[in-house]
């Protein structure tokens, strides 16, 4: 018996997300699919973000245990043809015996695109949220910098989230501006509640707008009350970046250590 690590990318656009669904094509269900008729064995697949409908990834990343004598780069391209266009297989390899996808991981990255023009894009439409309006990014950076630390992030998080706990450490919020129109906002946790990014996005563009202050921040932490923080931005521009994992975690990763 193999414990193995899938990283994947894939365009959320046409899932239900990535969890299993009574009924709804899932990222999860086509990646178990495609290793059962690849291997033979039926699976359960665990991934490290349980990504919402719409949702996409750049560095998903998959763990699973299944007898097979296959190479992981034959397993890597088998796989790869098996699944449909809209995701990627870019790296299959062994891990330890005790690697778990979520359970293992320390951090995660999340990355939001907004397309911030007047005229919207039939080329950004599916992947980044189109505001119109003139965004602060000054007054963005100062919200967000209000945000870092271990906090209870209940204000960020939407119901039927299921964690233990809602403390979260966020690590950074970092805001790029590209040249097409785009500004990306990259924000780092220990690990995130449901809907968290995109809460804290949509709080954001609420500054950015001026329809709040960077200095109403703390008491919308303080509020423990999803209704006092902003509404969520869409799913369509939020990506899955990375995990990050402590040394050793992981087999065939640069360190010991997944950026």
């Amino acid at each position: 018996m193999r414990t193995l690590r899938i990283t994947l990318a894939y365009d959320g656009t046409d899932f239900r997300g990535w969890q299993l669904q009574a009924a709804g094509r899932t990222v999860q269900g086509e990646l178990e699919a495609a290793v059962e008729r690849m291997t033979g064995r039926r699976v359960r697949i665990a991934g490290a973000g349980r990504t919402d409908a719409g949702v996409h990834a750049l560095g998903q990343v998959a763990s699973l245990r299944v007898e097979t004598d296959l190479p992981a780069a034959k397993l890597r391209l088998g796989l790869d043809s098996l699944t449909p266009d809209d995701i990627a297989i870019l790296e299959v390899a062994d891990a330890p015996a005790e690697f778990h996808a979520r359970h293992s991981a320390r951090g995660k990255t999340y990355r939001y695109r907004i397309h911030n023009h007047a005229i919207g894009s039939p080329f950004h439409r599916r992947w980044a949220w189109h505001v119109r309006a003139p965004l602060d990014r000054a007054a963005m950076r100062d919200a967000a910098a209000r945000l870092l630390g271990t906090h209870d992030f209940s204000s960020f998080r939407l119901a039927g989230c299921d964690a233990r706990t809602p403390v979260r450490e966020l690590r950074r919020v970092e805001l790029v501006e590209r040249d097409d129109d785009i500004l990306e906002i990259e924000i780092e946790a220990s690990a995130f509640l449901r809907g968290m990014a995109r809460a804290i996005v949509g709080t954001l563009v609420e500054v950015g707008r001026g329809r709040r202050s960077p200095e109403e921040m703390p008491a919308i932490l303080a509020a423990r009350d999803r209704a006092a923080a902003g509404r969520s931005a869409p799913a369509c521009g939020l990506y899955l970046v990375h995990i990050r994992y402590p040394p050793g975690a992981a087999a065939g990763i640069e360190g010991g250590e997944e950026r």
